[in-house]
């Protein structure tokens, strides 16, 4: 089912499908590298002689039909006495991991990805258009994975519009979640083994947004505020309260109140469903899912998903939300 390679780097490159069992392959939508980690078996009958791997040895895998499913980094060894031998993988964004200082003015996302993939030497490829222009992006001493986290919330918050940032295949990628649903369903009829549901107020549910920014010409701090009376009603006061740049028009904040208010002012719903494997669904996808027990039938965002390989068997298993 798989084709798994592991390139030396000097020239040797070794197809060790038949020695490795136990593949895992975790992707998440955010803040965190796509990992692949397996069991190898070492001095398995007809291995070569000069066979090796090591650390930073280029890993890639694909489906027997050529569809490509993950290119990364041998990370970690982990070898006893007995035969069998743990290896872990990271994609690119491994190396976003790395702190860093930075300014930036009238920057997009797009762009600062661009930028710290040439400073670093990582490999791009599909780079979508976020257009937002952050005004000031000043960080010290942060991760470069937090720094785009932080500048694709940003755009997220003004805009409304939703970015996914991952490694494809050895390119870093950002692609828009709305061009990102999966032409597929998964639900009572199809794929889904056992899920679970949950509906929430206790995380990342707010009805009043409270904004400010400190005036250095008067001194004083200037607030600004945008309640939802019918659900302080229903749910009491969840406030979010932040700051905001100095140079914000009036336009602007009251934009950002907007945006902020949609994406916060209702019920957090998540499920988590196991399934049976399919290839395309992948940490920051689309995919509709359909529960008549609970009368869902829309699409969900993928915030996380790990693919299990033994054998010819082939499962996956999705925290998804809504967004």
């Amino acid at each position: 089912m798989l084709k798994i390679v592991i390139d030396n780097k000097d020239g040797n490159v070794w197809d060790i499908s038949q020695i490795v069992a136990d593949v895992n392959w975790k992707t998440s939508r955010i803040g965190k590298a796509g990992s692949l980690d397996f069991t190898l078996i070492k001095n398995a009958p007809a291995q070569e002689l000069a066979f090796k791997y090591a650390n930073g040895n280029i890993v890639h895998v694909q489906m027997e039909d050529g569809t490509n499913v993950f290119y990364g980094y041998i990370f970690s060894i982990d070898g006893g006495k007995d035969e069998a031998v743990k290896i872990t993988c990271y994609d690119q964004l491994r190396y976003l991991m790395a702190s860093d200082t930075s300014i930036y003015t009238n920057i997009t996302v797009s762009e600062l990805v661009r930028e710290i993939a040439a400073r670093f030497q990582l490999e791009t490829g599909r780079i979508d258009d976020t257009k937002y222009r952050i005004p000031t992006f000043s960080e010290d001493n942060q991760k470069m994975m937090d720094m785009i986290c932080k500048a694709l919330d940003l755009t997220l918050i003004n805009t409304g519009k939703n970015y996914v940032f991952f490694d494809d295949f050895g390119a870093l990628t950002i692609r828009n979640v709305e061009d990102f649903l999966l032409d597929f369903i998964i639900g009572d009829h199809s794929l889904m083994t056992d899920f679970s549901h949950k509906v929430s107020i206790d995380s990342d549910t707010y009805n009043v947004i409270n904004l400010y920014k400190d005036n250095k010409e008067t001194g004083k701090r200037e607030p600004y505020e945008k309640p939802c009376s019918a659900n302080i009603a229903k749910w009491g006061v969840l406030q979010l309260c932040q700051s905001i740049d100095e140079e914000m028009n009036e336009a602007q904040i009251s934009e950002m109140l907007k945006n902020l208010l949609t994406l916060k002012n209702r019920e957090t719903k998540s499920l988590k469903i196991e399934a049976l494997g399919d290839i395309r669904v992948r940490g920051g996808c689309y995919v509709r899912i359909q529960i008549a027990e609970y009368g869902i039938n829309q699409p969900f965002l993928v915030d996380e998903c790990t693919h299990r390989f033994d054998g010819v068997n082939h499962t996956m298993s999705l925290e998804l939300r809504v967004i």
